[in-house]
């Protein structure tokens, strides 16, 4: 089986080293990057099954490395820092990522994360489908979202939430069944990211087109109404 290619790209040598002795002995092929400009140019030139970023790099961030490398791929990104704060995360999710590790991690927390990473991949693109409900269309195939014609501009994780409602559409979701679906990942702690990523969606659909799709079932969750 053709060994998959990882570019790690983290400016802390030691941790560099340490996580890529962990993947190339798990199989992975490596390439390694400590300095932020330097990996978006790696990220251009060649082509990765995942990427592994740190979020404070010298010359570039990895926010705006995530945001570039979102214009020409969607390769699985998991973001690795020392923030741990909620929007933290949602601003490294909003630039594209798949995942966020708050440093110090185990490897083998990463290595599971990475799986699932994979796991959501093949499964993206083995469901080319057309999903609908009241006049909302999802061409999951152009990863395009419209309202009556009317194309919505989302973030690749306001997108995947919003692909889960629809697929599960009259189906009351709790916050931690779309933490496992869509971020991947059995989350221990504040569930509030869902909260925000509802908000952002509302924002764009039911309040830009006057109509509401997403419902709450106060203290259970979340669905998307279809008559």
């Amino acid at each position: 089986m053709e060994r998959k290619k990882v570019l790690l790209i983290e400016d802390e040598v030691k941790l560099a080293r340490f996580v890529e002795l962990e993947l190339r002995y798990e199989g992975y092929e490596v390439t390694v990057c400590h300095e932020g400009r330097e990996g978006l140019q790696k990220a251009m030139e060649d082509s990765y099954d995942m990427i592994l970023l740190d979020l404070m790099l010298p010359g570039l961030s990895g926010i705006e490395i995530c945001r570039r490398v979102r214009k020409f791929s969607q390769v699985p990104i998991i973001m690795l820092t020392a923030k741990d704060e909620t929007m933290d995360k949602v601003a490294g999710l909003d630039s594209g990522a798949d995942d966020y590790l708050t440093k110090p991690f185990a490897i083998e927390e990463l290595l599971a994360r990475m799986r699932v990473a994979f796991k959501h991949a093949r499964a993206e693109d083995s469901k080319k489908v057309v999903l609908e409900a009241n006049g909302l269309v999802i061409d999951t195939e152009k990863r395009m979202v419209t309202v009556d014609g009317t194309v919505v501009d989302l973030t690749k994780k306001e997108y995947e939430l919003l692909v889960y409602l629809v697929q599960n559409k009259n189906i009351v979701l709790s916050r931690e069944q779309i933490l496992n679906e869509v971020w991947g990942y059995s989350y221990i702690g504040e569930t509030n990211v869902v909260d925000v990523y509802i908000r952002y969606l509302r924002s764009k659909i039911d309040e830009a087109f006057q109509r509401k799709y997403i419902h709450t079932i106060r203290g259970v969750g979340y669905y998307v109404k279809d008559e």
